[in-house]
């Protein structure tokens, strides 16, 4: 046990899947798993593990941000020994030619600051996807016929952030979307060794201010959540 996941010895996979929200790691367990057995509830972060298709898989909620990313992260490979993190997701479109329903794979993640930071001090570290993961996660989608984006997004530390100038670089400079964890993710997995990906859902753009309906969420999440359990087994 640690002080955030209640989980014991052998309860958490090495391949784990983490959504922001608890509650859609309850609804991916209980719709893409077999079995699953729930691990965790700590300050309602609930986790669940079971298998796809023969493969022990455990799906957890990381919470809001890259504070709270940062600690289970750093928790599931440091005391539970996961190998690959994949986060799974929803991001704001920022290109034109990036949709709402959309998937992107995010090879790179920028931010302007990670709670990683005081470790590199006045380096600026590149955060990247595992190139292995992010290949198979590109077949994976295509197979399914997704529409899908490959390159680099933003990761936010604010989620009312009100620098249009900021938007407007990140479009000149073809990032794809913006979210709030990949970023850190990607740095505590190189920094013990792990694999880690995110693959993200466009639920709404920052341009036109389209939105997913609540209706069609699930499905087009359920496209994300396959297209990562494909690109940790298959």
């Amino acid at each position: 046990m640690t002080p955030h996941i209640g989980a014991k010895p052998g309860d958490i996979a090495e391949t784990v899947l983490l959504p922001g929200d608890p509650r859609r790691a309850k609804w991916a367990a209980e719709t893409f798993l077999k079995d699953p057995v729930l691990v965790n509830e700590v300050r309602g972060m609930l986790a669940f593990t079971g298998t796809w298709k023969g493969n022990r898989v455990t799906i957890h909620g990381s919470g809001m941000g890259m504070p709270s990313l940062s600690i289970y992260a750093n928790e599931l490979i440091r005391e539970y020994g996961a190998k690959t993190l994949i986060r799974i997701g929803s991001a704001g479109g920022i290109l034109d030619t990036v949709k709402v329903r959309d998937v992107v794979i995010a090879m790179t993640a920028s931010t302007i600051s990670t709670p990683s930071r005081g470790f590199f001090k006045e380096m600026q570290f590149a955060p990247c996807a595992n190139f292995e993961l992010m290949e198979k996660a590109v077949a994976a989608a295509r197979a399914k016929g997704t529409p899908t984006h490959v390159g680099g997004i933003y990761s936010s530390d604010v989620f009312y952030d009100e620098r249009p100038d900021l938007t407007a670089i990140l479009e000149r400079h073809g990032v794809l979307c913006v979210e709030m964890e990949a970023a850190e993710l990607y740095t505590v997995a190189a920094r013990y060794g792990a694999r880690a990906l995110a693959v993200l859902t466009i639920s709404d753009h920052l341009k036109t201010h389209e939105s997913l309906p609540a209706e069609d969420r699930e499905r087009s999440f359920g496209d994300m959540v396959e297209i990562a359990l494909g690109a940790a087994f298959d």
